[in-house]
């Protein structure tokens, strides 16, 4: 998607500042931190939301909650815990239509968030 801004940032298009990337996921740490660890973890391949996701994307999945297992413990916060959240269509909160987790922690996260 050309006017995707994650398509564009796995392009090195629009610069980020990622922490992992292999050749099929990129993690990078979001501008609008809502925590000390804030880290978005992507697909590079472009899929629009969780609402395109089926059996044939098992892998792809697996690739990308053992990338946040990692990114978590390499950041101090698989012990203590962290959130993974996904935003999922305009209702859920969804503003870039490109699958990514938020990958949070380093702090209490109490819900709801205040």
């Amino acid at each position: 998607m050309s006017d995707c801004i994650f398509c564009k940032i796995v392009k090195g298009d629009v610069p980020s500042e990622k922490v992992y990337e292999d050749e099929s996921v990129l993690a990078f740490k979001d501008i609008h931190a809502q925590a000390p660890v804030h880290l978005l973890v992507i697909p590079k391949a472009h899929i629009p939301s969780v609402r395109e996701l089926g059996e044939k994307d098992g892998a792809l999945l697996g690739r990308i909650f053992s990338t946040i297992n990692r990114l978590a413990e390499e950041n101090g916060l698989a012990e203590r815990g962290f959130r993974i959240v996904n935003n999922c269509g305009e209702e859920g909160g969804q503003t870039v239509h490109h699958i990514h987790f938020h990958l949070l922690g380093g702090r209490s996260l109490t819900w709801p968030p205040g």
